[in-house]
Order: C-alpha cells, then structure tokens, then sequence
C-alpha cells in the first residue's frame, strides 16, 4: 500500500515539473521573441510607434474621463432639487389679540397664542424651468471645451513626425553615404591591385601603392564615422518607439509623395471649436439674464402650524406653486461680457491668420526646395555616367602606365563625389517630402 502511494506521488511530482517546465520554456520563447530587434521598420510604422510610446498619450484617456464625468452632472440640471431645512426660534413677540374683557366670554379660549419657541423642518422639492434651456449649451460648451483640450493634445503629438523624421533620415542618409562609400574603398582596392601589377613588372613605385593605401585608409575611416552616426540615429530613434533597433536593421527607403496645398494641421481645428465656444457663451450671457422660472412643492411640520398661527400645536402643512426670480444685476455687466467676449473672438481671428501665414510661407520655402531637389537630381545621373567613363579610363591608362596613382585618385574621387551627391539629393528630397507633408497635415 505505501508503495502504491509512494508512485503515485512520484507520478504526480513528474507531471507537476513536466508542467513547470513548459511553462517557463514558454515564458523564455515570448521574452526572447520580445527582446528580437525588427528585422525592417517604415517611416509610418515610427510615426505610430513614437505617438503610443510618447508619456503624453496617457493624458487622452484622462481627458475623455474627466469630459464623461463633466457631462454627467450637467445632465443632472434636468432633475429637480431637493432641499431640506429646519429651524428653531424664540421671538419676544407672537401674534395676539389686545385683551379684552367680555363678561361670560372666554376670548383666550377661543383664540390661543402661540408660543414664543417656534419650529419648523421642511423638504422641498424645486423644478427649475428656465435653467433647463441652458443645459444643451452648457453640454455644447463642455464638449467644445473637451475637444480643444483633446486638440492641443493632438498639436503636440504631431510634433513628433518632425522629430521623428530628423531621426530616420538621419539613418537613412548615413545608411547610404556609406554604401558609397564602400564602392569608392572597391575602387581604390582595383587601382591597388594594378599598382601591384605594374611594380611586378618595374613599370611602377611602391609609393604610388602607399598613396592608394592611404586613400583607402581615410576612406575606411570615413566609412567607421559614418556607421557611428547612423548607430547613434538608431539608437535615438529606438528610445522614441521603444524598440531596440540593431545595426544592421534595414530601414525601409520612403516613397516619393506629391505635395498637397490642402491644409489639415490640428491646429486649424482647434481654432474652429475656439470660436464655436465664443458663439456658446454669448447665448449663456443672455440666457444667465433671464426671468428664472421653476415649480416647487414644499411639505413641511412645525409648531406652530407657519400656515395657520392659530394652530399653536405640532401640525402638518404643505405649499406649491410656481417661482420667479430675476436677478438684475446681471443686465450691468451683460454688455461688456458681450464686448470682451468680441474682442477674444477677434484676437483669436489675428492668431489663426498668423498661423495660416506662417504654414504658407514653410509651404512656399519648402516646394521650392523639392523643385531644387528634383532638377539636382536630373543632372546628377548625367555628371555620375560621366565621371564613371572617365574612371573607367583612368584604370586602363593606369594599368597601361600611362597615368600615375595621383591621377587615378582625382577621377574615382570624383566619381565618389558626384555618387555622394546624388545620395544626398535623394535623401533631402525625401525628407523635404515629408516635412511638407507634415506642415500641411496631410
């Protein structure tokens, strides 16, 4: 019997570990698939990874909270109002009659005086009327409220496209420059191997190899300065979509975009509910001025009887009807309110212009820059077709002796210059795109 339970305890351990461990081998894979650096990352995957990354995000969730909350107790102005009060008094004097003495007619019998300690508690129940009318642009104004605060959100959240494409093109461009870099070091490798071709033969100097190795040299260099940059764009950019971005990564070159003079900035709309929201008070202004009516029902107990004073006991009594209330003080300030509220209406006018006229004129700045770009770029494939035929040249007189190294070097440092350029032009276009695009919110 002890042996049977003895396996079965065993049997039971073992299933248990079998189980712990499929655990934690599944918890190792998720932690090593999560800890991979992405093989390849877009422009627009950045765009979106920096903005869920980005600490603001948080507040949008809070806003729209704190908007539903708000909204919540400005629909409770439909529902009636509850008060309840109590009161106790003593008052030197209470309503009598002056004494008067009539033979066998007991006057204080018939007409009791109450007393001088009075109480009274009663609840009552008021429907405002007027005040409901407010309600819908008091939601109207809330929401308005809520939208531009959503809106300055989103302002700063744009933001961060430009950041981010400082940074990926940055990479990019990096990226390239080295890529051509590493065909001028492949140049210089063929000239050197000629060079070596040609001291075999006496036809040539070991300096003229020294000067080629020197060149290759500051070129691998160049080549150690150029990953360094991109290394640090990486990592930048790694900290603003929370991912870990490896050398090697391959970043995706962006498309060309056509540029749209449509402008669809956050800012503009933030502009519009500003205004909607000077339209909502001036319509608060004249309601807050108005007659306020409203039905109450009041049921209260007290002694006396505040209906009856001849009721000098402990009784019940209740009132309804309809209120009005009209506070006048008001009408001294409703023009000027309305004048201020004017004068913000045409300061905010003057800032949504300035802004309209700032973007045109980054618009202009910028389309005139992506023309230069694309008539750059027109002309570079012919100078590099050039240069590399005359390259090509300079190698065969090179083997042929009949330039020396110092020539050879002049003309594929030429070559490397014009390819250099045009990776230049490629990216600056790209990025201009791009910063176009963002300027005009498209």
């Amino acid at each position: 019997m002890n042996e049977v339970k003895t396996l079965s305890i065993n049997k039971m351990n073992k299933n248990y570990s079998f189980k712990l461990l499929l655990v934690l081998m599944g918890l190792s894979i998720q932690n090593y698939i999560f800890a991979q650096s992405p093989k390849h990352i877009s422009i627009e995957l950045c765009y979106t990874m920096a903005r869920q990354n980005y600490p603001l995000i948080k507040q949008k969730d809070l806003i729209a909270k704190a908007n539903s909350y708000t909204i919540e107790n400005i629909n409770k102005g439909y529902l009636p109002q509850l008060n309840i009060s109590g009161q106790a008094t003593y008052q030197s004097e209470v309503p009598h009659l002056p004494d008067i003495k009539i033979p066998n007619f007991p006057l204080k019998t018939l007409i009791p005086v109450a007393d001088k300690d009075q109480y009274k508690i009663y609840g009552e129940i008021y429907q405002p009327i007027t005040d409901m009318l407010t309600v819908r642009d008091q939601k109207k104004y809330q929401e308005d409220l809520n939208a531009i605060r959503d809106g300055n959100l989103e302002t700063e959240l744009y933001k961060l496209k430009d950041r981010v494409n400082q940074l990926y093109f940055g990479a990019l461009l990096a990226e390239q420059q080295d890529l051509q870099n590493s065909l001028l070091i492949k140049d210089i490798q063929t000239g050197m191997d000629k060079v070596k071709v040609a001291i075999e033969n006496g036809s040539e100097l070991k300096s003229s190899l020294n000067k080629l190795l020197a060149e290759k040299l500051k070129a691998e260099q160049h080549s150690i300065e150029l990953k360094s940059a991109k290394t640090a764009y990486l990592s930048m950019l790694g900290l603003f979509i929370n991912q870990k971005l490896d050398d090697d990564i391959q970043l995706d070159l962006p498309k060309n975009i056509l540029p749209s003079r449509d402008i669809n900035r956050p800012e503009l709309k933030v502009f519009s509910l500003q205004m909607e929201t000077y339209k909502i008070q001036m319509e608060l202004i004249n309601v807050k001025n108005l007659p306020r009516f409203g039905v109450f029902f009041q049921d209260g107990y007290g002694k006396p009887n505040p209906l009856n004073p001849y009721t000098i006991t402990w009784a019940n009594y209740y009132v309804t009807g309809i209120r009005l209330n009209w506070a006048l003080s008001g009408l001294y300030t409703m023009k000027k309110e309305k004048q201020i509220l004017a004068l913000e209406s045409k300061i905010l006018d003057a800032q949504q212009e300035t802004f309209l006229f700032n973007t045109h004129l980054s618009m202009q700045q910028q389309n005139e820059d992506i023309n230069k770009f694309e008539s750059l770029l027109k002309s570079d494939d012919e100078i590099i077709s050039l240069r590399e035929s005359i390259k090509n040249t300079s190698a065969n007189q090179l083997s042929n002796g009949i330039i020396t190294a110092n020539d050879y070097l002049i003309e594929i440092n030429a070559e490397d210059q014009a390819r250099q350029s045009k990776v230049l032009h490629e990216i600056q276009l790209l990025i201009t795109q791009y910063n176009y695009q963002n300027t005009t919110g498209n």
